[in-house]
């Protein structure tokens, strides 16, 4: 698709609580797509980075971390557009907005009307360049994984999983389920799609 005089890439974006799969499914993508000499960037989950440079995170969010998260997560977003066929998202700006809405739920505290406007209006704006966006479902019982810092409060886990859904559902952002049995399915369905999307690219369709 042309926007402007740019070309944008089929973009491919997973949402939900921490420890539900995103980044293993969207691994499994990147490989099956590149074994059919698709191009493909991967844009990273940024709490690590936000963390690293000071800012709060998980149950600590604030309006600055999330506005940081969602505008480095576009730019770096943006940035991969030039290098790719393909980009997969592992956390769309989406995701920032329901932790944090989660965090100040855990705080019991509320945002200024202000500027949780202002950080809407961003992510309704962004999330139209998603050609596909899924969200997770959280087991419970599937553990915690070990590979990265992580809040290890089941409660907070499952209050970010209710609230990254509603924020799809409040923003009327149109997305896929992607439960936890259901990954290989949902594999060949997005990768079905990709590929769709590409040879329509390709033969000058919209």
């Amino acid at each position: 698709m042309v926007i402007g005089e740019v070309e944008k890439p089929v973009v491919v974006a997973v949402t939900g609580t921490h420890s539900t799969g995103k980044s293993t499914f969207l691994a499994r993508l990147a490989h099956e797509l590149r074994r059919v000499q698709v191009q493909v960037s991967t844009v990273a989950d940024l709490g690590e980075q936000a963390q690293r440079i000071g800012l709060p995170i998980l149950r600590n969010h604030t309006w600055l971390s999330t506005e940081w998260i969602i505008t480095k997560g576009i730019s770096d977003e943006l940035g991969a557009w030039v290098h790719a066929d393909v980009v997969l998202v592992d956390r769309p700006v989406s995701d920032a907005l329901g932790y944090y809405r989660a965090a100040l739920a855990h705080r019991g505290d509320r945002a200024e009307p202000r500027v949780m406007a202002r950080l809407e209006r961003i992510v309704r704006d962004h999330s139209v360049f998603y050609d596909l966006l899924l969200r997770t479902t959280l087991d419970p019982d599937i553990p915690l994984g070990c590979d990265k810092p992580r809040d290890a409060d089941a409660e907070f886990r499952s209050l970010a999983d209710h609230h990254v859904a509603e924020v799809l559902h409040d923003l009327d952002l149109p997305h896929r389920l992607l439960p936890a049995d259901g990954h290989d399915q949902a594999l060949e369905d997005s990768l079905g799609l990709v590929l769709d999307r590409l040879a329509g690219t390709r033969d000058g369709r919209p």
